[in-house]
């Protein structure tokens, strides 16, 4: 756990302005970055001194098999799994230096996810989904804001409906809808289309691409299709934790 009495919720390189400015134009750095977790086994090094650096506005492709670590890349990225070791510089802001409060208001700003599996809270309509993070933020427009969202992907219609009167590609959707609705700087998604069927899934990856090019956010993309990856501009493949390929900015 992180002492949160040493730093504050959001201590970052932005209060120093010599460092801010050589990061600007690089939303996500990572150097020598180190993950381990203990199973029944003993220790498991999940990632092994990963360096990645990603340029604002990039869409970035992360593929390898399954247990290669690209989900557990993304999730410290996101601030929501803590590494043992490294530089972690996310829009910014230096992850390991945040306490756990500082963590969760570095994502309120700065980062949107889309999960696989959707994670919408399934006693709200889809408009009480997406207001949700924006009313936690303050926003006086959540509600507003939400419908506009909702409309952006194709949803105007299905604003009062429930997550289970959804099919997956509109729950998908939503989901998408909520990243988005805070104009993230970066983009997380991991397998957003691997719930739904060929045509549904195009039909995202196609809304996926276009809002976050409208919004100016990073996208970082986890996915099995090397055909989709290949339509990023860059493609990074991992496999036992290391990058083996594509890591380094052209």
């Amino acid at each position: 756990m992180r002492d949160s009495a040493s730093a504050s919720p959001l201590s970052s390189t932005a209060d120093h302005p010599e460092t801010a400015a050589a990061l600007a134009n690089l939303p996500i750095n990572v150097k020598g970055l180190k993950l381990s977790l203990k199973g029944p086994a003993g220790t498991v090094d999940i990632l092994k001194n990963i360096d990645l650096s990603v340029k604002a506005g990039e869409r970035v492709s992360l593929i390898g098999p399954s247990g290669s670590g690209k989900t557990s890349l993304m999730m410290v990225i996101a601030g929501l799994e803590q590494a043992q070791d490294g530089v972690i510089e996310i829009c910014g802001h230096n992850l390991r230096q945040l306490s756990e409060d500082g963590l969760a208001l570095f994502r309120r700003h700065h980062v949107g996810i889309v999960f696989q599996d959707f994670h919408l809270i399934p006693s709200m309509s889809a408009l009480e989904n997406v207001a949700l993070p924006m009313e936690f933020a303050g926003r006086a427009d959540a509600f507003e804001r939400a419908r506009a969202e909702l409309t952006a992907v194709g949803l105007d219609h299905r604003l009062d409906h429930y997550p289970g009167q959804l099919s997956g590609g509109e729950q998908q959707r939503v989901a998408l809808a909520r990243a988005l609705a805070t104009d993230p700087e970066l983009l997380l998604a991991d397998e957003p289309t691997g719930n739904l069927d060929g045509h549904t899934g195009e039909t995202i990856i196609e809304l996926l691409f276009d809002l976050a090019r409208k919004k100016g956010s990073t996208l970082l993309l986890i996915t099995h299709d090397e055909g989709l990856a290949a339509r990023c501009d860059r493609a990074i493949t991992m496999r036992d934790g290391v990058i083996v390929s594509g890591g380094d900015i052209a």
